[in-house]
């Protein structure tokens, strides 16, 4: 009888309690800043839509000197600049993931793993720097552009910082499928790039997508490196050759901007406004990733039913 309510929670440890109540507290704590964020940028954004019309704020001219306050350059720069990170990062992410998790030998292992998670904690200062040193001029000698601070520089830099997290999620995942996964596909007659292919990739899915996801995160809302290496000019970019022009980006422009302007001004309400839109379009991508993660696990479920 003691025993039974000990099992059903009569008679918990005050400790274990404690540690329970903190844990949920901590659960709850999240989604409260999160919401507190949002209403925040809500409160500071709504007098941008008292004083400028919705039709220039959509517009394509950002010199706030003149009160032209079009976002749509920098929403625009910020779309090409990550879709380049995302071209580059994802593949070679994965492909590095796959490597380390499925072909390298042990003991490069365990010198690649620990590299790659050195590598994802560089700051982003220190890319930029290097971005600007050593890229730059490498982008402007190969290319024969006028400039090496472009879009296309910025592109290359964030993929280098999303890799890592792409490498170091996705490897897990990998690393997380079973092997007898493996030694099934083997013993009917499967290569080992077949196996990787048909059996682990699709098995280590849900995992693989996070790793994605969490690489586009940090592609789309880096600040420093793309301030150093794009050249800051907020033109309309209008399709994947805007690569190699100077773009600004949403967040280089709350970066550089907001320590100048008046509190209270009109321009510092914008500003607030392009932070609101960065804040919906970082909400759209992980209820995105959640969404296909929980339709995965389903379908997962009733396979294996």
């Amino acid at each position: 009888m003691t025993s039974t309510k000990i099992f059903n929670g009569a008679h918990r440890n005050p400790l274990e309690f404690v540690v329970e109540t903190l844990v949920r507290i901590s659960g709850y704590s999240a989604v409260v800043f999160v919401a507190l964020i949002f209403l925040f940028l809500i409160q500071e954004s709504l007098p941008t839509f008292g004083e400028i019309h919705a039709g220039e704020l959509w517009n394509q001219r950002w010199y706030p000197i003149e009160n032209y306050f079009g976002i749509l350059p920098l929403l625009s720069g910020s779309l090409i600049i990550t879709l380049g990170a995302v071209l580059i990062a994802i593949p070679f992410g994965l492909m590095t993931a796959i490597y380390i998790a499925e072909i390298a030998p042990v003991w490069l292992r365990e010198i690649l793993k620990p590299l790659v998670e050195i590598l994802g904690g560089i700051p982003s200062v220190v890319l930029g720097f290097l971005g600007i040193t050593v890229l730059v001029p490498l982008v402007r000698e190969v290319l024969y552009l006028p400039t090496g601070l472009t879009a296309f520089t910025g592109a290359v830099l964030l993929a280098g910082m999303a890799i890592p997290t792409i490498v170091s999620v996705a490897e897990d995942a990998l690393d997380t499928v079973p092997n007898a996964y493996r030694d099934a596909a083997l013993a009917l007659g499967a290569t080992h790039w077949q196996t990787i292919w048909r059996v682990t990739l699709p098995a280590a899915r849900s995992g693989v997508l996070t790793a994605t996801m969490l690489g586009i995160g940090r592609a789309i809302g880096e600040t420093m490196t793309v301030m150093m290496v794009t050249g800051n000019a907020p033109q309309m970019a209008s399709g994947m050759g805007s690569l190699f022009i100077s773009l600004r980006t949403m967040t280089a422009t709350i970066a550089a901007e907001m320590g100048e302007v008046a509190n209270g001004s009109l321009h510092y309400h914008v500003l607030f406004s392009i932070g609101l839109i960065l804040f919906l379009i970082s909400l759209a991508i992980n209820i995105t990733a959640s969404a296909v993660l929980f339709r995965t696990r389903r379908r997962t479920e009733r396979l294996l039913s």
